[in-house]
């Protein structure tokens, strides 16, 4: 098939819901490589578009047009990819949104996913969540196989925090973060957007506050990402302040090793603690991507800057008159005609860069 594309608790032990499974796509074989020689082994799925928040370097407070429900992803069908991608060599799994915690079947989600087997064994399921719900549904997440968490905060201060995401829900996040520091999940990452004349005066606080809770604080640059396209680089804070402003407080010293993750890390005055910065702008490191992007409706995008999407709704959604044994082939070739046309980088940085028509909570974080 040739693809067109489209411009606060403890921990709970876990226990095992079913046999692991690889589905009619086992036996696949080969592995998602694009033609720069990047293995792909990491699938951000996005379970909705809708979000608890309204942060306003994301989207509007009204106005917002979702996507239809009928075209979100059952999760029957978010299965049947992840267990083909799995197949592919598929390693990660990290589930995000708009705000992943806002669909109702979350749990069954990551239950169905963490039964997959992959060709190294067990796959890994992780999530990126602003916190919000988290404490009261973290112990049936951890139960059903969650494996890792990232909570957005980009402040820690109560009126700053109204302000920014119109949402006067700073305990519920406070509250979710505390329950994932009591748990077993680790590491624990807190991602904070390092925005100018908003919290750049509050680094080295946000710094703190994830070191209290043995979390490591991750800054990113603001990206043009926001769905009313009014980002400017001129604003953005870059990883350079970002570092400038922690080394007046502590020395950092470069963590080895980061391979595929997209954030640098340095260790905070010898360790224990880390820091991490992920600078999509200034210092890109789509040489070693290994990410590919499902949206909630249901199109493969291979790059978080890609203006191309892969449609998988008509495979899935019955247009295909496959047996499931060859769809499941069908899927792969669709993967596979993603990573292919994956370009070697986002080109922010160029004069032509055109910044994607959805926004980071349509896309996925």
């Amino acid at each position: 098939m040739t693809a067109v594309p489209v411009v606060i608790g403890v921990r709970a032990p876990h226990v095992d819901s079913g046999p692991r499974t690889a589905g009619p796509a086992a036996g696949l074989g080969g592995g998602l490589v694009d033609t720069h020689g990047r293995v792909h082994r990491d699938l951000r799925i996005s379970l909705t578009d809708r979000c608890s928040l309204r942060c306003t370097y994301c989207m509007p407070e009204q106005g917002n047009e979702w996507l239809a429900r009928t075209s979100i992803l059952s999760t029957d069908e978010i299965v049947e990819v992840a267990e083909v991608a799995a197949a592919l060599g598929i390693r990660t799994f990290r589930l995000t949104g708009g705000e992943p915690l806002l669909r109702a079947d979350i749990i069954e989600v990551v239950r169905r996913i963490s039964r997959i087997e992959g060709e190294d064994g067990p796959v890994e399921v992780a999530m990126t969540t602003n916190g919000i719900s988290l404490a009261q549904k973290l112990p049936a997440l951890i139960d059903a196989g969650l494996t890792r968490l990232n909570i957005s905060i980009d402040t820690v201060d109560r009126q700053r925090f109204a302000d920014l995401t119109r949402r006067d829900r700073l305990d519920d996040v406070f509250e979710g973060i505390a329950a994932a520091a009591a748990s077993e999940l680790r590491p624990l990452k807190l991602n904070a957007v390092a925005m100018r004349g908003v919290n750049d005066d509050e680094l080295v606080d946000l710094v703190e506050f994830a070191m209290s809770v043995g979390a490591q604080l991750r800054f990113i640059e603001q990206m043009p990402l926001d769905s009313g396209h009014t980002w400017d680089r001129a604003s953005m804070v870059t990883r350079e302040e970002i570092l400038a402003s922690l080394g007046e407080r502590w020395r950092l010293d470069p963590v080895e090793g980061r391979g595929g993750a997209p954030a640098e890390k340095w260790r905070i005055d010898g360790g224990p603690h880390e820091v991490g910065v992920i600078a999509s702008v200034t210092a890109p490191f789509c040489g070693a991507c290994d990410r590919l992007r499902l949206t909630a409706d249901g199109q493969l995008r291979n790059c978080l800057f890609s203006l191309a999407e892969y449609d998988l709704t008509g495979l899935l959604r019955g247009e295909s008159a496959s047996a499931p044994g060859e769809r499941a082939d069908e899927i792969a070739a669709l993967l596979r005609s993603c990573v292919h046309g994956k370009l070697p980088g986002h080109a922010i940085d160029d004069p032509s860069f055109l910044q994607p028509a959805r926004g980071m909570n349509a896309i996925g974080g």
